[in-house]
């Protein structure tokens, strides 16, 4: 059974950096066409972060985060990383890695990692 596993989260002050990585079991990362980060806050619904293609193509959710955020993939380490740089408080949320069949369709999901940003 494939399972997605993020790590990496963690209670980091604002200004600050964090990196979360996800690490596929049960399958490659290039079992898939994208592989993508989303994020949950507190009474919010799921924003989309950023995605990366199997051939290294990234999109990310809005400018705010392209500036702050690196979406990233070590197909040798089969892992997907986000780099989150200058972190505010609004950043808090769980944070879920996603996979993207070839069909465009997000079919297995992560259980998600907190991240939580104090001022």
């Amino acid at each position: 059974q494939v399972q997605l596993v993020e790590s990496g989260g963690a209670l980091v002050q604002a200004g600050g950096s964090l990196r979360l990585s996800c690490a596929p079991s049960g399958c490659t990362i290039d079992c898939w066409y994208a592989m993508g980060w989303f994020r949950r806050a507190p009474g919010k619904e799921r924003e989309f972060i950023a995605d990366i293609t199997w051939r290294g193509d990234y999109t990310y959710g809005s400018d705010s985060m392209e500036g702050r955020f690196t979406i990233s993939r070590d197909n040798a380490k089969n892992t997907v990383y986000l780099q989150m740089n200058s972190l505010k408080p609004e950043d808090t949320a769980v944070y879920t890695c996603a996979a993207q069949d070839y069909n465009k369709y997000w079919v297995n999901w992560g259980r998600g990692t907190q991240v939580t940003v104090s001022s």
